[in-house]
């Protein structure tokens, strides 16, 4: 160990910690303490639902003794995990223990008080619930800072989260801690302007400093808990080894572990900047303890990591670092268990802490300290933004095709999952893997936690091992079959460029042997994202039809309904709808057209002799329902196959959004999105009866993106039951065979082909399979994938078919 002299670092605090998988710093770091104008107050639900104010706006306040002149500040606004900073000019000067008014964009809420007269008129519609504000000086410096709600940058630790009618203020504007949670609190919203009279800051004096600092170790500051048993409290004489450093701040890890494995030996120091400390060096550190709830995913329902903030730093020597903690060899992670009982919020005092039964603890045990894997397993593809999902095992999982881990129940969540960080070791560091590859050997680093994930902050990686697994292709084409897929084609219009056109239409005709008809989903209008009233998608289609023949495949025609602009959510601008392709080449198949079909008519089923017939073809299942409220509708097309009736329904279900995360605070996850699904997949449902009241043995396929599983209420719905239910095809696959979708390293199914009862009864004298189904796998398991979902497939042999 090398002799180093000691030295002592004061390390000031204004840029609170971002989550590390985040893009850089937002502005240049603050003082520790604003000298003069500080932030005083913010509010954004002006004009909003219930709100008493018409505008947002922001309220400064100069605590110090002399005037300042405000020409060349500027006031910068950013989402709370934004990096894009929507800026406010100042002007005026502020009076000692003066005001001064910021106002902001007006909401819809028109019958709300109009502020005071504002001293600054800025338009920037500011989030109700949380964001960052930075006052910036005519050199650059930022003055004050302030994160709320679940920023992702703050001064110590963001204040609370808002709403319609409560801004977060100062509670004693004369002060200024340099801590947001601690300086401010939610409450009615008070603007005061240049005209308020003026608070006399030497009459209020300093800050109460609290009591005197705690002795602690590392292991004390964490606890056996969620949140630290110190938070809020300032510590000393804290001692560990710095294992890692970033832009913000620095790990730490104690020599002297204590002998219970449910307390963390690692901490996160946040110096708001590069600390001038380095790998080895050993520290006693000093400051306060803070709980941190990181933005992404939600934010607000993330965990919150435990750090400390504004902190003295005294460099002590140098040592060796500790062994990383290799999970599933030192520490077993529950395979399938991220919390057993449902407590509500794992943070709260009651909720038992048990890192040996629940994932969600045994990460928590583990936070900030080096942790390993050996021969690390990757259960998904790299993603775009360069995590890698991967297990130390796939024992007591249900192992993919490729060798990832099938999310099988709700109680199967793989609860080993860790995501590879590339934020220590720099941009494109990590390698661009498929499903099934592995890393041989240790990989290891800082065990950290961001977007509703734990995170493995990568200082050593292992040798990479390719996976094996191919891109799949499905079975010949059958002469006497109707052969009918479904493929979430993931936004496309013509602006992506040509290769997704190609690639795509390669995997139609190559890997799906040209399906006689095709159920697409996210097809764009002509012009994309752009946001400007175009809702056809002509383009779109002609160039995928086109590129199709040049992949050698046959021609297709399509058959869909422009939507209403802006009425079916996704991409705003883009208007995705569904379409039908189908091949004008196979004998037998044949398009019924009937005209009428637009994007509010609701089609209806009608008698047509011993069938069943649509009043128009295509068209949409009940489109002014409140079920299909900004989401995509349901689109029905009738076909005849050699002489009968084929009913095809092509759906693509409101998604997940706004669903508790399985690694989030809130246990046991709610899923509050599946509402909307169920109201969905009950409308599909009632057309469906409506076919099979008219004839019963009609032929109906329902394909698309369900954005559910086989085994959710919403696919139980769809079935339905007795002699009218439908059968999932996903359901009946084998289990590593099981998946449509990777999502954060769980392989799953979100699309799904259901069929009515006589398309699952054979023909055939002799009995027989009536149907061959094939998911196939091209895009789910690989990095470099064209969709993030793979289609399927089913060949339905024509005597099936009534």
């Amino acid at each position: 160990m090398r002799p180093t002299p000691r030295r002592s670092l004061a390390l000031s605090a204004a840029l609170l910690l971002p989550t590390v998988s985040l893009v850089g710093p937002t502005g240049p770091a603050a003082h520790a303490v604003s000298p003069d104008v500080v932030i005083n107050e913010a509010y954004g639900g002006g004009g909003n639902s219930g709100a008493t104010l018409r505008n947002d706006f922001v309220e400064l306040f100069n605590r110090s003794a002399t005037p300042v002149d405000l020409t060349g500040w500027t006031l910068e606004y950013r989402s709370a995990n934004g990096t894009s900073a929507q800026r406010t000019p100042l002007t005026g000067t502020i009076q000692p223990g003066g005001h001064h008014l910021v106002q902001q964009a007006a909401g819809a809420n028109t019958s709300a008080a109009p502020l005071p007269t504002p001293d600054t008129t800025g338009t920037v519609p500011m989030s109700s619930s949380g964001a960052k504000l930075q006052l910036v000086g005519p050199d650059g410096t930022v003055v004050d800072l302030l994160g709320w709600g679940g920023a992702d940058t703050a001064e110590g630790a963001p204040a609370d989260r808002t709403s319609n009618t409560t801004s977060v203020e100062r509670t004693e504007p004369c002060w200024d801690t340099d801590v947001n949670a601690g300086d401010f609190t939610v409450g009615t919203p008070t603007p005061q302007n240049s005209s308020t009279p003026v608070r006399d800051c030497d009459a209020v004096g300093d800050p109460d400093p609290g009591p005197e600092p705690t002795t602690a170790t590392i292991a004390e500051v964490q606890g056996a808990a969620h949140r630290s048993p110190l938070e809020g409290q300032v510590v000393q004489g804290v001692n560990g080894v710095v294992t890692a450093t970033d832009r913000n701040g620095f790990w730490v890890q104690s020599l002297t572990p204590d002998d219970d494995p449910a307390t963390s030996e690692g901490l996160y120091v946040f110096s708001r900047g590069a600390a001038e400390v380095s790998t080895g060096d050993t520290v006693e550190l000093s400051g306060t303890v803070t709980e941190y709830r990181p933005g992404g995913s939600g934010g607000w329902d993330n965990l919150t990591t435990t750090q400390l903030s504004s902190p003295q730093v005294e460099v002590t020597g140098t040592a060796e670092l500790p062994a990383p903690v290799v999970l599933g060899k030192d520490v077993q992670v529950p395979a399938q268990t991220i919390e057993a009982g449902d407590p509500g919020s794992v943070e709260d005092d009651s909720t038992p802490f048990r890192p040996e039964r629940d994932a969600i603890d045994t990460y928590e045990s583990l936070e900030g300290m080096q942790v390993g894997l050996h021969d690390a397993r990757v259960v998904g593809p790299t993603a775009s933004f360069g995590e890698i999902p991967v297990v130390p095992t796939t024992a007591g999982a249900q192992a993919s095709l490729a060798g990832g881990v099938v999310y099988g129940g709700y109680d199967q969540p793989n609860a080993m999952r860790v995501h590879l960080d590339d934020a220590l070791i720099g941009p494109d560091a990590l390698p661009q893997v498929d499903t099934g590859a592995r890393f041989s050997g240790l990989t290891q680093g800082v065990l950290d936690y961001s977007y509703a994930n734990f995170k493995l902050q990568v200082t050593e990686l292992g040798q990479v091992v390719d996976s094996t697994f191919d891109r799949e292709v499905t079975l010949p084409n059958r002469r006497d079959a109707v052969d009918v897929a479904t493929f979430n084609v993931e936004n496309l219009s013509p602006t992506d460029d040509s290769g997704k056109f190609a690639g795509l239409a390669d995997q139609l005709v190559e890997n799906l042997n040209s399906p006689d008809i095709v159920a697409l989903e996210e097809i764009q209008d002509n012009n994309g994202s752009q946001n400007d009233g175009t809702v056809d998608s002509g383009t779109t289609v002609a160039k995928l039809v086109d590129a199709i023949e040049e992949a050698g495949g046959p021609r297709y025609e399509a058959a869909w309904i422009n939507p209403e602009d802006g009425a079916d959510g996704g991409q705003p601008g883009g208007n995705i709808r569904n379409v039908f392709l189908h091949r004008t080449d196979v004998p037998g198949l044949r398009f019924v057209e009937r005209a009428g079909g637009d994007a509010t008519t609701a089609t209806t089923v009608q008698e047509r002799g011993r069938w069943a017939r649509l009043s128009v073809s295509p068209g949409r299942i009940n489109p002014m329902s409140t079920a299909w409220e900004n989401s995509r509708k349901p689109l029905v097309a009738e076909y005849s196959y050699r002489g009968r009736p084929l009913f095809v329904i092509g759906v693509h279900f409101a998604s997940k959004g706004g669903d508790d995360p399985l690694f989030g605070r809130w246990q046991q996850p709610e899923r509050p999105s599946e509402v909307q699904r169920l109201a969905q997949a009950r409308e599909v449902r009632g057309f469906v009866d409506s076919l099979l009241a008219k004839d019963a043995t009609a032929n109906v396929i329902v394909a698309g993106d369900v954005n559910d599983f086989e085994f959710s209420p919403v696919t139980d719905t769809l079935v339905g039951s007795g002699a009218t239910a439908l059968r999932d095809l996903p359901r009946e696959l084998a289990p590593q065979d099981r998946y449509t979708y990777n999502y954060q390293g769980n392989s799953q199914v979100l699309d799904h082909i259901l069929l009515s009862r006589n398309l699952t009864e054979s023909a055939h004298p002799f009995g027989g399979a009536p149907y061959e189904h094939d998911v196939v796998h091209v895009n789910a398991d690989f990095h470099d994938q064209l969709s993030d979902h793979d289609p399927q497939v089913v060949s339905i042999p024509w005597r099936t078919l009534r």
